[in-house]
């Protein structure tokens, strides 16, 4: 098994310096050192140390690649097991780089089973996990990757109504998920932006998403921007 100095020291003799000071002018968490290590490195490391996630869970939470570790081996467990270790991995959780990495494939066969969990930490608040800005947006960003399709539209939704948007990365999140939804099923998604549900600044957010995208017809973006426009009139924006 591998030692956390010597885990250090594979990562330390992949790191690069200039990469490190990008990473700490965009990851927004000063309690975690950088080493400057590619994520591309990062997940070859993981599946190289994919058995070892009794012995890398318990290193010190110290550098930001160790902990990217420790989420990226957990998200390559069998389900059963993940599901035990779930939520000491949010807990972990203290980045938007940390949670937007964090994609464990076992959900993906067991979206129903998983269901109980997303809305579990969509209640999150600071306190009840370590940071439940960085909580809630794990669940919207588990719907994004795993649950846009028909069957999961209410879900979504009810989520996306319900995730206390007042911080920025929860925000952010709900507006990715309702911008991938707007581009899957463009109906459903506009219904639900007129509707009194959602936040103000996620519709808005959500609207200039898309309004970038190449995955909507130009007569899609004009009704986004005519809607965009009505919002602002009403909230006097």
């Amino acid at each position: 098994m591998v030692t956390y100095g010597e885990l250090l020291s594979e990562l330390e003799s992949l790191s690069e310096e200039q990469f490190a000071r990008f990473n700490r002018k965009i990851i927004n968490d000063s309690r975690l050192k950088i080493l400057g290590v590619r994520t591309p490195i990062l997940r070859k490391l993981a599946k190289k140390y994919s058995c070892e996630y009794e012995n890398i869970s318990r290193f010190p939470d110290e550098f930001y690649e160790v902990v990217f570790l420790k989420l990226s081996i957990a998200a390559l467990l069998p389900y059963e097991k993940f599901i035990t270790e779930c939520d000491g991995c949010v807990e972990l959780i203290s980045d938007w780089a940390l949670c937007d990495c964090f994609v464990p494939a076992c959900i993906k066969k067991r979206r129903d089973d998983f269901i109980p969990f997303i809305k579990k930490y969509l209640r999150a608040e600071r306190g009840y996990f370590s940071d439940g800005e960085f909580v809630r947006r794990f669940a919207l960003t588990t719907l994004l990757h795993f649950y846009v399709d028909g069957k999961y539209l209410d879900l979504i939704f009810d989520s996306i109504a319900s995730c206390k948007p007042d911080k920025y990365y929860t925000a952010m999140g709900a507006a990715w998920l309702l911008a991938d939804v707007l581009i899957y099923d463009f109906f459903a998604g506009y219904e639900f932006l007129n509707s009194t549900m959602c936040d103000i600044n996620v519709k808005l957010k959500a609207i200039s998403k898309v309004c970038d995208s190449f995955r909507v017809t130009a007569e899609q973006k004009q009704k986004l921007r005519a809607l965009r426009a009505e919002i602002r009139g009403k909230c006097g924006g």
